[in-house]
């Protein structure tokens, strides 16, 4: 499916993913995750990270067309207004970015930054935000494998890559030497729910998910989510 003009434009937004080191001696990463109202429209009820929509005041006058600079920007003021941390541009590691498919009603072209946590108290906005909690990824991950809470499909990927780190500092180094991930997804239907199909899977250009090779894609079915990233499919 090609962009026409009955797909909805995808609004440019940005995410900050805020790591610390789990207390309490613990090995391992805690993420930050805000709650949105339940009465938003877009993923109300969802835990989610800091973001929202890049404004006109986040360009830089001198360099208007300058995305990524205006996503960092919108990502700082996000992190204030949602949360009430100080964040700097200046040490936000760009992570991945998102683009929500083709056929969903209300799309977006997310960047999504990483950084480490400073020592301000969270404190949500009560309005658009209204929790927040600091949680390991792969304990999120099977609250929402057990139906405790909800997480959309690139903070639900976004922390099965983190899960992988005993410390914040290794997270950030490891993002810090790599390319962004550019996520473009395909959602496919299939027994039980659906396949989100990510570039580098050997079926991402045809739509085809029974497509033979190399994996990159989310299940997500009634019984769970899985993200799968493999050379080569298990048969």
């Amino acid at each position: 499916m090609s962009e026409n003009k009955t797909t909805p434009t995808a609004a440019p937004a940005a995410t900050v993913i805020v790591l610390r080191d789990a207390n309490g001696g613990q090995k391992g990463i805690e993420a930050l995750l805000l709650r949105r109202n339940a009465r938003t429209a877009f993923h109300g009820g969802a835990w989610v990270f800091p973001g929202g929509h890049i404004d006109p005041e986040d360009h830089n006058p001198d360099a208007p067309a300058d995305m990524l600079a205006a996503a960092r920007q919108a990502a700082v003021r996000e992190a204030q207004e949602e949360a009430g941390l100080s964040l700097s541009t200046q040490t936000l590691l760009y992570f991945s970015h998102w683009t929500t498919p083709l056929v969903r009603p209300k799309r977006f072209s997310t960047w999504f930054f990483a950084t480490q946590a400073g020592k301000d108290a969270v404190q949500v906005d009560g309005t658009e935000i209204s929790a927040h909690t600091w949680m390991r990824p792969h304990q999120a991950l099977a609250a929402r494998q057990a139906g405790e809470i909800e997480l959309p499909p690139p903070t639900f990927v976004s922390l099965t890559k983190l899960s992988a780190f005993e410390t914040a500092r290794d997270a950030l180094a490891y993002i810090r030497g790599r390319e962004p991930d550019i996520f473009f997804p395909k959602l496919e239907k299939i027994e039980g729910g659906y396949c989100s199909l990510y570039r580098g899977d050997a079926g991402y250009e045809s739509s085809n998910v029974d497509a033979p090779g190399r994996r990159h894609r989310l299940w997500m079915r009634q019984n769970g989510w899985r993200y799968e990233i493999a050379q080569e499919c298990a048969g």
